[in-house]
């Protein structure tokens, strides 16, 4: 057969499932490009990131405002299954997050980025993310959709808000490792899919069991308790008639609250996903020097 009759030849199409070693290797390779980028875009996409979980987030609140009525197992899952919309947009659409860039530690591990450059994707993604979400909490504050259902959404937003800045910081630190060990978990299968479709399907199971179980994910805080604490601050009157609460009824809800919350799952959610995720799976299917991987850089 001539080269002209071989490219004209049906193809055949794999539909093979993707094993753990070459998933390991497709994660490596995304480290390295996630941490190849120059600043300015990776600022931009956390940006956008941090967006996308709030849009989560105002979907889980929604959800969940007046679904006092529902068994506890059950409202926490109705809300935690539409939270995962956030994490599906930044995999399906494209962005930055900080605590899926806890996987770029299995190219750290193998010598393929620096510690700087894994350092500074961090600092960037997180501030990114954070930026992101806390403005978008501003926007919504000017919807006033916190009014909506009788004040039963802002009722949500305050009451989830006021829980995780009461958090003290041994279990917000645990809490934060389960959390981003799910989400690494759903970014790490990612590297098995082949279809948009697959992402999704993948993505939602994980995402909202950490949810529903009352994980604490860094990101998705920096929208939760900044916009508990604008409601706290700037809603009128009118608002808390309909609610039949006062501002001193959440006094955990302050702005040292959610640095003291922030803190210690942040620090949580880089040993749940750097840690218990990337650095297993690279230990597991990474850690043989003999793969014919590039001399390291220095670091």
């Amino acid at each position: 057969m001539n080269d002209t009759a071989a490219r004209k030849a049906p193809q055949a199409v794999s539909i093979d499932t993707i094993m753990p070693g070459e998933m390991a290797r497709r994660a490596e390779l995304s480290g390295v490009q996630r941490a190849s980028m120059d600043p300015l875009t990776i600022l931009v996409l956390s940006l956008v990131g941090g967006a996308f979980v709030a849009f989560g987030a105002i979907f889980s609140t929604t959800v969940s405002a007046g679904a006092g009525g529902l068994p506890f197992g059950i409202a926490k899952l109705l809300s935690g299954t539409v939270f995962s919309v956030g994490l599906v947009m930044v995999v399906v659409a494209g962005a930055e997050l900080f605590t899926g860039n806890n996987l770029i530690v299995m190219a750290w591990a193998s010598g393929k980025v620096t510690t700087s450059s894994l350092l500074l994707n961090w600092l960037l993604t997180f501030v990114g993310n954070c930026a992101g979400a806390m403005a978008t909490a501003g926007l919504m504050l000017c919807t006033t959709q916190y009014t909506f259902g009788s004040g039963a959404v802002g009722l949500a937003a305050l009451t989830t808000a006021n829980s995780k800045a009461a958090l003290a910081f041994v279990p917000a630190l645990a809490l934060g490792i389960m959390c981003n060990a799910l989400v690494c978990l759903a970014a790490w299968m990612c590297y098995s899919a082949r279809t948009a479709v697959d992402r999704v399907a993948l993505i939602i199971l994980p995402v909202a069991a950490f949810a529903a179980a009352g994980f604490e994910h860094s990101i998705a805080n920096a929208y939760f308790i900044p916009m508990g604490l604008l409601i706290k601050a700037t809603a009128p009157d009118s608002f808390w008639l309909s609610i039949g609460k006062t501002a001193a009824d959440f006094p955990a809800l302050s702005w040292s609250g959610f640095v003291g919350n922030l803190v210690p799952v942040a620090i949580g959610n880089i040993i749940g996903g750097a840690l218990l995720v990337a650095a297993v799976y690279w230990f597991v299917y990474l850690r043989n020097p003999g793969r014919g991987a590039p001399t390291a850089p220095t670091r």
